[in-house]
């Protein structure tokens, strides 16, 4: 089973060991997206991406947290897994 979080500002995705599946940008006004493992301060799992709207794969397996720091205006929908 699939979950997913909706952010428009910085903030945390999941919190539990996941598994990134992708993400969906809704809308975007030259947004960008830092994604990170183990929270605010874990480790950078990418460089700045500024996405287009629409649905972005981006598989991220078995991290600890997952945090996504976003500049400019962008509201997106990530979707993972939690694994136990």
């Amino acid at each position: 089973m699939s979950l997913s979080s909706n952010l428009t500002a910085t903030g945390d995705i999941s919190t539990v060991h996941s598994e990134l599946i992708g993400f969906y940008v809704n809308s975007t006004s030259s947004g960008t997206i830092v994604l990170r493992s183990g929270g605010s301060g874990g480790d950078v799992l990418n460089g700045v991406i500024t996405p287009a709207v629409g649905f972005h794969t981006f598989p991220a397996n078995g991290v600890n947290g997952l945090h996504a720091t976003i500049g400019g205006t962008l509201n997106v929908t990530f979707f993972y897994r939690k694994l136990v």
